[in-house]
């Protein structure tokens, strides 16, 4: 499996490609931004974008799905819960004091149980509201990696003072949903450097007691 992870847009979400080397199509989860360069390094592996998929509705995650979407005619999974955040992009934007990106029609909801493939790769969708009522992750078994959107960091959580965000709600899905993973998975968060589950266990302040 292809997987490259590109900072993009002004906070530098965590946009993930994966790429099927056997049929050479791709997944790009979280396209916030800088959607040349995600095409640019998906056309450098020879890979054609068949899915796009949002771990929730905040702009630095979903701003350029739609630019995304019409380069590539690949359908967007989004997570039902997040719709009405999504409707308010506009608002999101002039927080950010940035152009308000055109919205993207959602294809799919991505809800909890959901199994999407990419050649023979299985990417099992968690929800995990408490960042956003609509947050979700992806579990992928065969790599053993885990895309946590802005549920799970390094040494640190979503923040949850924003529009639809639950304090309790996030600790209740990182220990129903997350904890029960290998301690080996590896966590591509959000924003900033990687990490394993276990080590967040161990030395994530925001998760002891759970």
């Amino acid at each position: 499996m292809i997987h490259e992870i590109l900072p993009v847009g002004a906070l530098a979400c965590n946009c993930s490609i994966f790429g099927d080397e056997a049929s050479l199509e791709a997944m790009v989860v979280d396209p916030g931004d800088d959607i040349e360069e995600i095409l640019r390094v998906a056309a450098g592996h020879g890979l054609r974008v068949t899915a796009i998929v949002v771990t929730h509705a905040h702009i630095d995650h979903i701003g350029g799905a739609q630019k995304l979407k019409a380069a590539t005619g690949a359908p967007v999974w989004m997570n039902d819960c997040d719709r009405e955040l999504y409707a308010h992009i506009g608002v999101q934007a002039a927080w950010l004091g940035v152009p308000v990106p055109e919205r993207a029609e959602i294809d799919a909801p991505a809800r909890d149980g959901d199994r999407l493939t990419l050649g023979n790769t299985g990417f099992h969708v968690l929800h995990t509201p408490g960042h956003t009522q609509g947050s979700i992750c992806l579990w992928i078994p065969a790599e053993s990696k885990l895309v946590a959107g802005d549920t799970l960091f390094r040494d640190s959580i979503g923040r949850t003072d924003l529009p639809g965000g639950d304090g309790r709600q996030i600790l209740a899905s990182i220990r129903e949903k997350l904890f029960p993973l290998p301690d080996r998975a590896e966590v591509i968060p959000g924003h900033g450097p990687l990490t394993t589950l276990g080590r967040e266990k161990e030395f994530n302040m925001f998760l002891r007691g759970l």
